[in-house]
């Protein structure tokens, strides 16, 4: 349980949080299933006053669990088919999270199609293919990261500043110049460089 990582080390700005979730592991127990490791190799920080975080215009029924303790998942789906897993930052009321946008898988789950073991650190390459991957959905949404949860994170070994590749957020049209994504250089399951 050492390795766990804990609500308190969550507890600091998605800016901060983000860099360092680089090279930690997200568990994941599957329900009826194995136990699925990967690495973070990509993230993206979304904070209280920019706009393009969706705590910007206040509390809502979707994102509410953003706004809850630090430590938590906040699961959001986009174009209605794909769910985006998050980790609460910063203290209750706040509005901070970090995306997880890519894993390094360390096998392919077996329930997936045979077609992702030719590519196999591409199966989690992006927020979508890491949440359909580990079998994430809204059901966690709110969830604190732990293993009674079915869904935690470790610390990985320590990652260097000439590891990380820091550059604009992708995907959103606010903000888009904010540098508040980060990602390992040399690893291919990056979702995009």
């Amino acid at each position: 349980m050492e390795k766990l990582i804990s609500a308190a080390w969550c507890d600091r700005p998605s800016v901060a949080v983000a860099p360092d979730l680089l090279g930690c592991t997200l568990v994941r127990q599957l329900p009826n299933g194995p136990l699925i490791r990967g690495t973070i190799v990509e993230t993206e920080a979304y904070s209280p006053g920019d706009p393009a975080c969706h705590a910007y215009r206040g509390q809502s029924l979707r994102n509410a669990a953003m706004f809850g303790p630090p430590g938590h998942c906040y699961v959001y789906l986009i174009y209605g088919m794909y769910h985006c897993l998050n980790v609460v930052t910063e203290a209750p009321g706040t509005g901070s999270a970090v995306l997880i946008r890519a894993l390094d898988l360390w096998d392919i789950p077996p329930q997936l199609d045979p077609k992702h073991s030719q590519k196999p650190h591409r199966t989690a390459a992006g927020p979508g293919k890491l949440c359909r991957a580990l079998e994430i959905d809204r059901t966690l949404d709110g969830d604190r990261y732990h293993p009674k949860s079915g869904l935690w994170l470790e610390h990985g070994r320590p990652v260097t500043a000439q590891e990380i590749v820091q550059t604009t957020r992708i995907g959103i049209t606010k903000a888009a110049d904010r540098p508040w994504r980060w990602y390992l250089k040399d690893s291919l399951a990056v979702s995009k460089r």
